[in-house]
């Protein structure tokens, strides 16, 4: 039996921030957590926004099918463009299939470490 893919195949994270410092032994850092419920690859194109540069674009990543992936943004790249700690930025991720999106910060900035999750707001086409 198939697995038809569920969730929505274009998604918005509006609030994206690396701190620049970490305290203690953990370091702060963001993911984009997606989950692949269908068979197939689900290749993505993600692009980030800034508040006063243009923007990086078509970073591909992919989730194998039947699996989650937590990619963190503090890695990723295209060419030598990397997204600068500290600097504002949102997010948009493109998906050939259906995937569910969700965004999680780990602050450490301070010795009372703060943990954020929330799902990307999906758009459906």
């Amino acid at each position: 039996m198939s697995r038809k893919p569920l969730g929505e195949t274009l998604w918005f994270i509006p609030d994206g921030y690396i701190p620049p410092k970490s305290s203690g032994e953990m370091e702060s850092h963001e993911s984009i957590c997606v989950l692949n419920t269908g068979e197939s690859d689900a290749k993505l194109l993600i692009t980030i926004y800034f508040e006063d540069r243009q923007p990086i674009e078509d970073i591909e990543e992919v989730v194998p099918g039947l699996r989650t992936r937590h990619i963190r943004t503090s890695l990723m790249r295209k060419g030598d463009e990397k997204i600068p700690l500290g600097v504002p930025y949102a997010i948009k991720v493109e998906s050939d299939i259906p995937v569910i999106v969700q965004y999680s910060r780990l602050d450490t900035t301070q010795a009372e470490n703060a943990l954020m999750s929330i799902l990307g707001y999906p758009i459906r086409l």
